[in-house]
């Protein structure tokens, strides 16, 4: 009976309509209206789900200021983000070697970050990341090996029953430095490794694509950071990273749990993942024995340090101290010699007179200019102008040789480094090769360069290594500077 009252119902509604045109009419016109704005409600859905924003923001010139999108949907608040369907998470152009990864639609709960992937050949997670615990020589200390705790595997269709279904996006290019304070603090650490092994391995995606300008930074973020710990004794590193990054934020422990409170899923367009111990797994990190040593073997343009170089310079110094590669050089190269007596690791005093006074006869000679340098009696200004104009630059083992990120590279650009004899690491050598800067290791009378391609074996810390009787045979210092000045 059921059905046949169904029915009857209907030729009843029907029949009684068919009395009425008018009616009729007016509920044609009111269902279409209803079916088209059905549709177009659908439609813009579906655009917001399936055409989110571009993958990362483009930068003009060294600025935060966003470009056209390439997608023509209205601007979307990151606050709320629905998705339908999942963008993966892949490596741009390859861009990745152990401790430095560029990650394209990043996932991040409750402080775990998720891949979202099918990709087998995805790097696996210890070369991209570790547990936040100091690293201990010797094979001391806690485990660094990554949990889950730290980082997940899921592929798309696990993705909302574990992210759920609404998103916070975090657009631009951001750089997280996976790191406990224990190696950031420092001068050369924080950027001949982090920032310059960061920059070199984010480079190499413009060898597929060298017509597009790499944008800056739109934040770094330290998780594990905190205080400010980032910030090196010398006062370098803050200054510094406001010069190259003026508008660039600095967000430490806290910011990293405010999106854990958060309690939903971030994702971040783009972001360079750094970590040291994962850097270190790399087999050149038995070779070089630094952060960097990975990175060495990731292809970059040739000068891929330029824009940081040219926005730091652009900010800290006068328009008119500005190195012009397009203006002819000047009259003489300039030969800086940073002296290190007043710190603890020093020539002997009788070798640092007779060096400077070696160096200032070819000045009097009118082959060069030779300025000098005591830092730490110098203003930040000084000591970057200084470094931008020089073409060769001698001095002990140290944290000021960090500086030669800022002498532009040349045919002639020489980095001198003085070593107690038979010692030897590998900091400011691979500094130089990213510079495209020649190195020269000096043992008293003895020294040592290393073409492309070629290395010294081995790190070497003798007795004296560190201390205030380093020897030095000025001569030899000379004859390097005259074979490169010829």
């Amino acid at each position: 009976m059921a059905p046949t009252q169904s029915r009857s119902c209907c030729r009843f509604s029907i029949r009684n309509a068919l009395r009425h045109p008018i009616a009729i009419l007016k509920v044609v016109i009111l269902t279409t209206a209803v079916l088209f704005f059905t549709y177009l409600t659908r439609s813009y859905s579906a655009s917001l789900a399936f055409k989110s924003p571009s993958p990362y923001a483009q930068y003009d010139n060294f600025t935060s200021t966003l470009s056209d999108s390439a997608v023509s949907v209205p601007p979307l608040s990151p606050a709320k983000v629905k998705t339908s369907g999942w963008e993966e998470t892949v490596i741009p152009s390859g861009a990745h070697v152990h401790g430095f990864t560029v990650l394209d639609n990043i996932y991040l709960r409750d402080g775990t970050f998720y891949v979202v992937t099918d990709d087998p050949s995805f790097p696996p997670r210890n070369r991209l990341l570790s547990r936040p615990v100091e690293m201990k020589g010797g094979g001391g200390g806690e485990d660094p090996t990554p949990t889950d705790e730290q980082l997940q595997f899921i592929s798309p269709d696990q993705a909302t029953s574990i992210l759920g279904d609404s998103l916070t996006r975090i657009e631009g290019f951001s750089v997280i430095v996976y790191d406990v304070p224990q190696f950031v603090g420092h001068f050369y650490h924080w950027f001949g490794e982090i920032i310059l092994g960061a920059w070199r391995v984010y480079s190499h995606i413009l060898l597929s694509s060298p017509s597009s300008p790499l944008p800056f930074p739109r934040r770094f973020i330290l998780p594990f950071i905190s205080d400010d710990k980032w910030r090196d004794k010398a006062g370098m590193d803050g200054p510094l990273m406001r010069a190259a990054f003026p508008d660039v934020p600095i967000e430490q422990a806290g910011y990293w749990d405010d999106l854990r409170k958060l309690g939903k899923t971030v994702v971040f367009s783009r972001v360079m993942l750094v970590n040291r111990s994962a850097a270190h797994k790399h087999p050149f990190g038995g070779v070089w024995y630094k952060m960097i040593a990975g990175a060495m073997n990731v292809t970059a343009p040739h000068d891929f340090w330029a824009p940081i170089r040219a926005s730091l310079l652009r900010n800290v110094l006068a328009p008119g101290l500005i190195p012009d590669s397009t203006q002819d050089p000047p009259s003489l190269p300039l030969v800086t010699y940073i002296s290190r007596q007043g710190t603890g690791r020093r020539l002997l005093a009788a070798d640092h007179n007779a060096l400077v006074d070696a160096l200032k006869e070819l000045e009097v000679e009118g082959l060069c200019e030779v300025q000098i340098a005591v830092l730490e009696r110098m203003t930040l200004a000084e000591q970057i102008e200084l470094v931008a104009r020089s073409l060769i630059i001698v001095g002990v083992h140290g944290n000021g040789l960090t500086h030669q990120l800022w002498m532009p590279p040349q045919p002639r650009s020489t980095m001198i480094e003085i070593f107690f004899p038979n010692g030897y690491t590998f900091d400011y050598e691979i500094v130089a090769r990213n510079m495209g800067h020649r190195h020269y290791a000096v043992w008293n009378d003895t020294f040592l360069t290393y073409p492309e391609g070629t290395t010294h074996k081995g790190v070497k810390y003798p007795e004296g290594f560190h201390g205030d009787k380093i020897p030095v045979y000025p001569p030899t210092v000379v004859s390097i500077i005259r074979e490169r000045l010829s």
